[in-house]
């Protein structure tokens, strides 16, 4: 099995609206579970919105990210799949395409050898 990591883009929900916003996070709670029982999850957690970014030969700090809602990456999933497309099918069950503003990419994993 490789490894896959989904980010989440957008999806921004009402949450001005409480019961809305509960009935969404549960179905968070359901795909994860879900995913968790069948022995895919890795590890998953949102993101708060507030950061800094590096970049630069200098290494320059800004705060940030800023960028339009939906470029933000809101959070992260890593699951096991045996191949792209698979991770592919998973990442279709995503709750946040609800939204029509929701993405999710996928990504495998690389690992590459560490030495001391």
């Amino acid at each position: 099995m490789k490894e896959y990591m989904y980010l989440f883009r957008g999806g921004n929900m009402n949450e001005s609206n409480p019961v809305e916003a509960e009935a969404h996070m549960q179905l968070w709670a359901v795909w994860l579970g879900e995913l968790a029982k069948a022995g895919k999850l890795v590890g998953a957690q949102p993101l708060n919105g507030g950061g800094m970014q590096i970049s630069g030969t200098g290494k320059v700090l800004s705060d940030g990210p800023y960028m339009e809602g939906k470029e933000v990456v809101g959070g992260y999933l890593i699951c096991k799949a045996a191949s792209m497309e698979e991770a592919v099918e998973i990442g279709k069950g995503c709750p946040i395409l609800v939204f029509d503003t929701g993405n999710v990419e996928v990504r495998e994993v690389q690992y590459m050898e560490i030495t001391a």
